[in-house]
């Protein structure tokens, strides 16, 4: 894809952070890690991400807001257009020497999520879309999954760690869906599950108590596929909730039911 200006510059800096992260993550023990929540690490690898991709995209766009997980929000001279950036979704599996994280950088426009990247650097699979023009990994285009029957599908969650308050009610999700699917993967790094539904791999996701940085770039990966996305809570904005339902065309709505008569 021909992607734009913007997209061309998100893609550069995610394989830049990227490239950072695979050197950190070949000396994974020799990491100093500090504890930021039970549960919620952060290294110097995921700061030092999070430095080059702000250096890359306010360098080159130093009017656009900004909302990175390690440094939160600044306000930009333009208020119509912010970065939303994940260094290391997947810190744990990051810091625990599995191969199961991702770059995540989405641009957001007058309120609306309108380029996004993915890039999972341990597989050198790099997943992006920009609104009305596809979605694409590398440089294959992207469909959601085909399947048309519950029975058939695999889903994705992520299951609340150290006591979160979201744990019962994700609890309860799982037993109203796994009956009636083919089984729910929880891999613990969101902008990948999003990927996974936009590539077809996976058929649906859903979490609850999940942030804009961690979703934003994967929501329009998946709608540039082909798919859907909406609130857990019909009525309720999505990033504002933190709580995320994606499926393909045929199963995005009785996933929603499950979930929302759960709810």
């Amino acid at each position: 894809m021909q992607g734009s200006a913007n997209l061309n510059l998100m893609i550069k800096a995610a394989r830049k952070a990227g490239r950072s992260l695979v050197k950190d993550f070949r000396e994974v023990e020799n990491l100093q890690v500090s504890a930021k929540g039970p549960g919620d690490f952060v290294s110097k690898a995921d700061r030092e991400a999070e430095r080059i991709i702000k250096e890359e995209l306010r360098g080159a766009r130093p009017t656009y807001g900004w909302l990175g997980e390690e440094t939160g929000e600044e306000a930009g001279e333009d208020p119509t257009r912010r970065w939303i950036v994940d260094p290391l979704d997947g810190t744990t599996n990051f810091l625990h020497g599995l191969p199961h994280w991702a770059v995540s950088i989405a641009l957001e426009h007058k309120g609306e999520v309108v380029a996004g990247v993915v890039f999972d650097a341990a597989k050198d699979e790099l997943y992006y879309a920009e609104k009305g023009l596809g979605a694409y990994m590398n440089e294959s285009r992207l469909r959601v999954s085909g399947r048309r029957h519950m029975i058939e599908a695999i889903f994705a969650t992520g299951v609340p760690f150290g006591g979160r308050s979201t744990l019962p009610a994700t609890l309860q999700d799982l037993a109203r869906l796994m009956p009636v699917c083919a089984g729910v993967r929880r891999w613990g790094a969101a902008a990948l599950d999003l990927a996974y539904v936009a590539s077809g791999r996976y058929d649906g996701y859903w979490e609850r108590g999940i942030n804009a940085w961690d979703m934003a770039a994967g929501l329009i990966l998946v709608k540039e596929a082909g798919g859907f996305v909406g609130p857990v809570r019909e009525g309720r904005e999505i990033f504002e909730s933190g709580a995320v339902i994606a499926g393909n065309a045929e199963l995005y709505d009785p996933l929603c039911k499950i979930l929302r008569e759960a709810a």
